[in-house]
């Protein structure tokens, strides 16, 4: 049996903030059980709703040093099994008392995740799990490939372990001074230099864990190469470029059972790619009627679920809001973020009560229905490392409108209506008309050319973008570095 354990700050069901909690919970439960043992550990925050919590149980608690501090640190250890999955809470109130798992202060959190670092090789022995692959995920793990090469280089324990990083968004480093990081870590000056975890005379996180790791990963093939390069490496595409033989990118998938539209209890009206035609209209209408809108199927329903973020191309959108918004075209947005485009959005409602939905929040319920309801779902991104909106959008019948470049660019294939192939639509260029050309493009297929339009939904719907191809790709790799 191979031992693999994943190392993250969220998970679910327990925590979510994105789509590394859905990674974290999803992928070790398509991981061949009789080959791999996989297990999970995150640290143990008060705000996991009670009905996990309260049926943890507790293994057992020690004190650990935790850097230049004089007393040892309290390191509790609970245990949950789920959906056939051993997870671990690393427990201690002082660093994981919180209302959510990320505070507003980047200080405090590095030091709570140098903690969850340092504690996680500390749990090991204690529970005789022994790893043979550790898998971190993003910044807030990558201490722990570093701590392997330093404070337990020497433990027989780990003598054969090694350490997979994965970049879900590299944008998210963890940079603070190299003295507080001394503190924290009590490692030596020697690993505070520009080829090690010295950043621009900081000292950074995720840096130490990709020079450290045995093997980098990040969550599609065309993000694994635009990293490389000035504009998407975030100042780290030298290293990048000089560790890319041992990086490489596998696309995320989405749990299909979870995101099933002809099992979805969360949706008005259950359908599948045989009777789409006629159910995703009723889930249309009463989308329509819930959110106030004018209730009329031949509407164009353009949908945005997601953070309000810089990264998604917001911006572009606001350029050409005024001639997206066509008396034919209904506008719906879930999610929340920046002030300006929550106030952007905010102020479309107001101003086209009848075209535009504004929600700003976060609603898992919601969400599923706007899948279910919505003609098309628009991703113009700056960035993406992978996206799962678009999966889930497929996997519903909603046409993605995307721009070309990391997961989006790997998993949407634009429509050619010469030899009637693709499930979305794509442009290239980080340019609003551009945009605005695409979707009137994809409103012209609605409407004039609907017999291709319904014939790419059920493409796209029956794409197959589940786990388990990416979890063939993630056995492969563990299965070639264990035996190095």
């Amino acid at each position: 049996m191979k031992n693999i354990l994943f190392a993250a700050s969220e998970c679910v069901p327990f925590i979510k903030t994105g789509g590394l909690a859905d990674v974290v919970g999803a992928l070790p439960q398509y991981i061949n059980k009789n080959e791999f043992d996989v297990r999970v550990i995150m640290p143990y925050y008060t705000c996991i709703p009670a009905k996990y919590r309260d049926n943890f149980k507790y293994v057992t608690h020690f004190y650990m040093d935790y850097g230049l501090r004089e007393k040892g640190v309290h390191v509790g250890i609970m245990e949950y099994e789920y959906n056939g999955i051993k997870f671990y809470f690393v427990d201690n109130e002082f660093y994981f008392k919180c209302d959510s798992p990320y505070s507003s202060d980047l200080k405090w959190d590095i030091e709570r995740f140098t903690f969850f670092c340092k504690a996680v090789l500390a749990i090991m022995p204690v529970i005789g799990f022994r790893p043979d692959i550790i898998h971190c995920h993003d910044w807030q793990a990558s201490l722990i490939p570093v701590f392997l090469h330093s404070a337990f280089a020497t433990n027989p324990f780990y003598s054969s372990t090694k350490s997979i990083m994965t970049i879900h968004n590299l944008k998210f480093q963890g940079v603070w001074n190299i003295d507080t990081f001394k503190y924290n870590t009590a490692l030596p000056g020697y690993m505070f230099t520009p080829d090690k975890l010295e950043f621009k005379k900081d000292a950074n996180m995720l840096k130490g864990g990709l020079v450290y790791a045995d093997y980098i990963t990040t969550v599609s093939e065309t993000y694994a190469e635009e990293i490389k390069y000035p504009f998407f490496g975030e100042q780290l595409d030298g290293l990048l470029r000089s560790r890319s033989a041992s990086l490489r990118g596998i696309v995320n998938g989405i749990d299909y059972k979870v995101f099933n539209p002809s099992d979805d209890k969360q949706i008005f009206k259950e359908y599948s790619s045989k009777n789409f035609r006629k159910y995703k209209a009723v889930n249309k209408e009463k989308l329509q009627e819930e959110l106030g809108l004018p209730v009329d199927r031949n509407k164009y329903m353009i949908a945005i679920i997601s953070r309000l973020t810089d990264q998604k191309g917001l911006d572009l959108i606001n350029c050409v809001m005024e001639r997206i918004c066509d008396p034919n075209t209904q506008f719906i947005v879930v999610g929340t973020g920046e002030q300006r485009y929550e106030d952007m959005f905010r102020h479309y409602q107001w101003k086209y009560p009848e075209r535009v939905s504004a929600n700003i929040l976060y609603s898992d319920q919601l969400a599923h229905k706007v899948y279910a309801a919505a003609d098309a779902m628009l991703m113009p991104s700056l960035f993406e490392p992978c996206g799962l909106t678009q999966l889930i959008s497929l996997r519903y019948g909603t046409v993605p409108i995307v721009r070309e470049t990391g997961g989006l660019k790997d998993t949407v294939t634009p429509y050619n209506e010469f030899d009637g192939t693709g499930t979305g639509f794509s442009f290239t260029n980080y340019n609003a008309d551009e945009m605005l050309g695409v979707i009137n493009y994809s409103k012209s297929v609605y409407y004039d050319h609907r017999n291709e339009w319904d014939a790419m939904v059920k493409r796209g719907m029956e794409t197959d973008f589940s786990w388990g191809s990416s979890a063939l790709q993630y056995e492969g790799m563990y299965s070639w570095m264990i035996n190095w």
